[in-house]
């Protein structure tokens, strides 16, 4: 049996951190595929033991395909051991970095019918050169306000990836039994 790392990206972060989730788990034994959650059409959910779900945050918002993707798999994904990941750059600052202290992580999972079974946080990426000129502006505007760096010609990787490869560990022990 296989993981399924499910991703929603707008640039791109969240795919390398469900690609790097993938590598941690096969180091342990546990394969893995990546799958865009914006371009997957149907899963064959009998195919895997587990599932995670990764999603970023632009503007205090998922994307809205991961909300309908959560409600209209629902019932299965809380059938099957499950871990959800939370990217943004607000968990850039460690007190923001877990599901109790980031707000976007909190509200999505009380509003959710999901509830899986782990849950992390971790900072994202900011890719000024990469953005289009709005969301350079509005991205720079923002990280002016909450301290962060404002250096438009900066690419800066917050990613703590230690903390990405403990959740890989987490995600290999999730079985069957596992469901809290």
């Amino acid at each position: 049996m296989k993981t399924l790392i499910l991703f929603s990206t707008r640039d791109g972060q969240t795919r390398e951190i469900a690609s790097y989730l993938a590598s941690e788990l096969k180091e342990q034994g546990v394969y893995a595929d990546v799958v865009n959650l914006n371009r997957t059409e149907e899963i064959v959910w009998q195919d895997y033991d587990r599932v995670v779900i990764g999603a970023s945050i632009r503007y205090g918002h998922f994307h809205p395909a991961v909300a309908r993707f959560v409600k209209k798999h629902a019932v299965t994904l809380n059938a099957l051991p499950s871990a959800f990941y939370s990217v943004n750059l607000v968990a850039r600052k460690a007190e923001k970095r877990t599901p109790q202290t980031n707000s976007y992580t909190r509200k999505f999972l009380l509003s959710s019918p999901w509830q899986p079974t782990q849950c992390a946080v971790f900072a994202g990426a900011l890719r000024y050169p990469r953005y289009r000129w709005l969301d350079r502006f509005m991205i720079r505007l923002i990280m002016k306000m909450t301290g962060g760096e404002t250096d438009t010609s900066k690419e800066v990787v917050y990613t703590d990836w230690q903390q990405v490869a403990s959740f890989a560990r987490d995600i290999a022990q999730l079985t069957a039994n596992a469901r809290v």
